[in-house]
């Protein structure tokens, strides 16, 4: 264990006076409710890699999306979980970053937070894609550049996460409450189909569509095993419940709550409805330019209720992009505090958002827009790859957080909460395991995937730099 580690650790309860434990944690409004939290924790990984992605996996992996969709959604409810008990311990909006600097040190901060930063900065390009090709569904803007539809995107969500933490949690509310009612109502429709044995393109609904296009694992394993690393990009914003849980009067009621939710919602919603699209329609049928719940009503002979479902989903990635502002603005002034990430994304407005943060977020976006001006075609995927890399060092080193924890629990040293993560410290392990086997998974795709994990020793390079040239003196002067 590091000196820093030693130290922070000692230094993690609140003082009696009631400073925060984490400096970051001064000067924000408890704004945020009960219902904006629990809304949050399932709306923020309800966007773009259910909503758009997971069209172009169903055509590439088939009907076995849907298991892909269960496997992942265990292992993301063990890393929630695992969060949530880290929050009740000690709730903090610098949340695992926080967690990281008392239980691995500054250095396990600084990659924790510059590596969440990689994944929302992405994700955010990603988003603002996605936005563009829903925009594009309709004919009147197909003649607008991609990446103007692009810029527009960023700038109309970046002045809305400026006003208020209370205007973030309403929006992300009633976004949330589209979303899901979206998603349910679009199920019902599909079981209607199914029922009735609606006509869907020209094809009868049922198993008939799996049986006869060749079962559930028409193109072999390996596909479903490749798209892992996106399913695993549209269960990104989980965590957010833990970074919201610092902004919340009563994490201690909420968090639980919030968090037990999400396994029957991640079944219901997400292995559900991709088994729903497999059986309305082939997977030959479906596309990575097109949300699959468009190309099914669409398909239906109510060319109004694909447009309605394309207004929906548009709004599920700008909440999405939303999210990712939030909370990368967070986070980055945990970092900003200890010294790890630049001092102007310590600022806050006079509405207690940390804007600094944020606008750097903005900025990198800005390169997304570039990104859709010079190959708008593989501007999602290229991103979608990237940010992966980032959701998953996240959760790792949240696993890894939790166990050190639990460690220092049994040592009598810190004390846990009743609600725990279950199995631990195997959970932990296996959890770890599992994602680190995605990211090795990601060299059998020579298109993509490859070409993202040649990213990694640059990405490693850049944070090393980072370090020693200059957040290491500015950590040790305790800024």
């Amino acid at each position: 264990m590091s000196k820093d580690a030693v130290t922070t650790a000692t230094a993690a309860p609140p003082t009696a006076a009631g400073t925060p434990a984490d400096a970051g944690d001064a000067g924000y409004s408890k704004d945020l409710k009960a219902r904006h939290v629990n809304m949050i924790a399932i709306g923020g990984a309800i966007g773009t890699g259910l909503f758009l992605g997971a069209g172009g996996r169903l055509r590439d992996a088939g009907p076995a999306l849907a298991l892909a969709y269960l496997i992942c959604g265990v292992f993301a409810f063990f890393v929630v979980r695992a969060l949530g008990e880290l929050v009740l311990y000690r709730p903090s909006s610098g949340s695992f970053v926080s967690y990281a600097r008392e239980f691995l040190g500054e250095k396990g901060a600084y990659v924790a937070g510059w590596m969440y930063f990689v994944n929302w900065s992405t994700t955010g390009i990603a988003d603002i894609t996605a936005i563009a090709l829903y925009t594009h569904y309709w004919s009147a803007f197909t003649d607008i550049p991609q990446w103007v539809l692009a810029l527009v995107a960023l700038a109309v969500v970046l002045a809305v996460n400026l006003i208020s933490v209370k205007i973030f949690g309403e929006m992300e509310f009633w976004f949330a409450i589209v979303k899901v009612a979206t998603l349910v109502a679009f199920m019902l429709i599909g079981v209607f189909l199914l029922v009735t044995r609606h006509e869907v393109g020209g094809g009868t609904p049922g198993l008939s569509m799996v049986t006869d296009h060749g079962g559930v694992l028409p193109h072999g394993v390996l596909p479903v095993v490749l798209v892992m690393q996106g399913v695993i990009f549209a269960y990104a914003a989980l965590e957010l419940v833990g970074v919201a849980a610092g902004e919340t009067a009563e994490p201690e009621k909420v968090v639980p709550r919030a968090v037990n939710s999400i396994m029957w919602r991640v079944g219901l919603f997400y292995v559900g409805s991709v088994v729903l699209l497999a059986l309305l329609l082939p997977g030959s049928m479906y596309s990575a330019g097109e949300s699959p719940f468009v190309t099914v009503l669409s398909k239906i002979g109510v060319p109004a209720a694909g447009d309605v479902m394309n207004l929906v989903v548009l709004t599920a990635a700008m909440s999405s992009l939303n999210s990712g502002l939030y909370s990368t603005g967070r986070i980055l002034r945990s970092m900003a505090s200890a010294g790890s990430a630049p001092k102007f994304t310590a600022r806050m407005n006079r509405s207690q958002v940390p804007y600094g943060g944020i606008l750097l977020t903005c900025a990198v976006c800005v390169l997304g827009v570039g990104l859709n001006f010079l190959v708008p075609a593989q501007a999602f995927e290229i991103v979608l790859n990237v940010a992966s890399l980032g959701i998953i060092s996240t959760w790792v080193i949240i696993m890894i957080c939790h166990l050190v924890f639990v460690r220092r629990a049994r040592e009598g040293l810190v004390t846990r909460p009743s609600f725990r993560l279950p199995g631990s410290p195997v959970t932990e392990i296996v959890t770890i395991v599992f994602l680190a086997s995605v990211i090795v998974l990601m060299w059998n795709d020579p298109e993509v995937g490859r070409k993202t994990l040649l990213l990694v020793p640059v990405i490693a390079v850049a944070l090393v730099a980072g370090w020693y040239g200059g957040v290491r003196r500015k950590v040790g002067a305790g800024r």
